[in-house]
């Protein structure tokens, strides 16, 4: 019988080593899953991480890398704040989705006024949004000590369908030949989210990702607040007698993270996506889970990892066009990455220990 031992002294150099260790990893298992599909494996890894980099179009692709990566590090920063306290949204990608509707639904309502504050007003509905649905499995958390992780992950499948019926109905472009999907809001210049310098991918939800990154970083480090929540996630019974106050923090956290994602949400619908509709959210919300525990829940390491997974995004991306790599199989590479994060950290603080069974 195969049991796990906890280590008395986990290695912490180690422990920060953890998260390279994992890509390599992924990389030697994803080169593996690519050699049983008929593809060369080291030209497959090759595109994913080196091309966008230092690649013969790597000056475009470093655009799209702000591109791809703002929203995931917008709402990782979000999430780890929940992640650091115990407290767990896995439904930010609902949040993402509801704060998309909302800002974009202000945009629309003004159409084809040009005043200058239409933008700012979307930006407070797409964060206005994500709150309110993230208030959901909080309210029902702390009036009713229901499981956030289920409430927040059905709210996802909700919010969906909200989404597919506004693509149809309520914002359906009415000029668009019935097709579903409202208009496109990059073409109205007082609700799009353009680039602030031209050519680098760089617009306002990246901008905020590197706010987010620096203010959190301020609030787990030099805050009382920031304590708390690092307080409430290593000793819940010393933070209970530390006079923390467990219901507000619930709400605190998943506000925050729902907030962050409804401007992510925001952005990416005013910017990249350009309008709502059925097909708008592409999973940043599910991702962005594994860049906050890749990130190792720090504010810096997010930054980073978020990058990186845009990086496999675009690789990604890239390899389909071509290599003829199936979606599922960039999806399964980009899974990996998570798979053995929590592998390497299980054997980092536990040692396997084999026993025999004892017979009666």
């Amino acid at each position: 019988m195969i049991r796990l031992e906890k280590r008395p002294n986990p290695s912490r150099a180690v422990g920060m080593m953890t998260p390279v260790l994992a890509v390599l990893l992924t990389m030697v298992a994803g080169g593996i899953l690519f050699a049983a599909l008929g593809k060369n494996p080291f030209v497959a890894i090759k595109t994913i991480f080196y091309d966008p980099i230092l690649g013969e179009f790597a000056f475009y692709y470093r655009g799209q890398l702000l591109v791809k990566g703002g929203p995931l590090i917008l709402i990782a920063i979000g999430l780890s704040l929940g992640f650091r306290a115990g407290i767990w949204n896995i439904g930010a990608e609902g949040q993402y989705i509801i704060g998309a509707i909302c800002g974009a639904g202000v945009g629309l309502a003004f159409y084809p006024a040009d005043f200058w504050f239409i933008f700012p007003l979307m930006v407070m509905a797409g964060a206005a949004g994500g709150f309110l649905w993230a208030m959901i499995p909080a309210i029902l958390k702390t009036r009713f000590n229901t499981n956030e992780i289920l409430v927040s992950l059905l709210l996802v499948y909700v919010a969906e369908q909200l989404l597919a019926s506004m693509s149809l109905g309520l914002l359906r472009n009415p000029d668009g030949a019935g097709f579903p999907g409202s208009r496109n809001l990059r073409q109205y210049e007082a609700a799009a989210n353009n680039e602030l310098i031209a050519g680098t991918g760089m617009h306002w939800g990246v901008a905020a990702a590197f706010v987010a990154v620096i203010l959190a970083y301020i609030l787990l480090n030099r805050h009382m607040l920031g304590f708390q929540i690092r307080l409430t996630g290593e000793s819940p019974r010393a933070a209970r007698f530390g006079g923390v106050k467990p219901n507000l923090l619930v709400v605190f956290c998943l506000g925050t993270s729902g907030a962050l994602a409804g401007l992510a949400g925001l952005f990416e619908v005013a910017g990249p996506a350009g309008q709502i509709s059925i097909d708008f959210n592409v999973g940043y919300g599910f991702t962005a889970i594994i860049v906050a525990f890749l990130g190792r829940l720090h504010p810096a390491g997010i930054l980073l990892a978020g990058l990186l997974m845009a990086l496999t995004y675009i690789g990604g991306e890239a390899a389909q066009a071509t290599l003829g790599l199936p979606a599922a199989a960039i999806q399964a590479f980009q899974g990996m990455l998570l798979f053995f994060l929590l592998a390497v950290d299980v054997l980092t603080n536990y040692r396997i220990r084999w026993a025999k069974l004892e017979t009666a």
